[in-house]
């Protein structure tokens, strides 16, 4: 190379919007943070009524993602983004190399950590109505369990719970570390949808409103059965 020519600054890709997370994972998300934080007031307040109530349609929100993570859209659906353990560690290996985002969904660490918040949620909303159940002696299921057993769930809802402020305290500490070390916002997209990427890489797959709204509807549906019948 001649020392004299002037040096040529490699050329960025063209980058587009591409809407990588529809309305009902974006929806899901948002609600699942209120109502984990209601359920935390209410607890502290001891308006139990108010904390069962809380518990249910959270419970309905988790049946309604994992629907979603069998037939909703693209980035939502499990087999997206989740990769052997393996895949996981070779990605935190990277944690605080500075390089471009483009990951369209989640990357292999974070499709780990959405299944741990999912995992827990459900133990905690189904142990939390089992428990109510039990103690307003509503559920017909309760009065057939041994004593050890409700005794068992009632103090897996207390440790789950604790475990659960503790996954959502690490997933905000590791946001916070992707837009520090990796100056990648991956608030931003999760608020709007939308992420710039480059134009090589294909838009995912969007799956309609209705049938979002129709899996809902059947979440909810199981919550009103495991209600009467826990």
């Amino acid at each position: 190379m001649n020392p004299d020519e002037p040096v040529t600054p490699p050329v960025q890709p063209v980058r587009r919007r591409v809407l990588v997370w529809d309305a009902p994972l974006r929806l899901f998300h948002w609600l699942a943070v209120l109502l984990v934080a209601g359920a935390y007031v209410t607890l502290k307040l001891n308006w139990m009524e108010w904390h069962v109530r809380i518990g249910e349609a959270l419970l309905a929100l988790v049946l309604f993602r994992l629907l979603w993570g069998c037939f909703g859209s693209e980035t939502a659906r499990f087999r997206s983004f989740v990769a052997l353990p393996a895949s996981a560690l070779r990605h935190l290996r990277h944690l605080l190399r500075r390089e471009p985002d483009l990951q369209v969904g989640h990357n292999a660490a974070g499709g780990w950590m959405v299944l741990l918040l999912l995992g827990l949620l459900l133990l905690e909303t189904l142990s939390g109505l089992y428990v109510y159940n039990e103690v307003a002696d509503e559920g017909p299921l309760s009065e057939t369990m041994p004593t050890w057993f409700a005794n068992a769930i009632s103090s897996m809802h207390a440790v789950v719970w604790d475990v659960l402020l503790a996954a959502v305290a690490l997933h905000v500490l590791v946001i916070a570390l992707y837009a520090v070390a990796k100056r990648h916002n991956l608030l931003r997209p999760m608020l709007s949808g939308y992420k710039p990427l480059p134009a090589t890489i294909a838009a995912p797959k969007q799956k309609p409103m209705w049938l979002a709204l129709l899996l809902l509807a059947i979440g909810a549906a199981i919550v009103t059965l495991l209600a009467v019948y826990l």
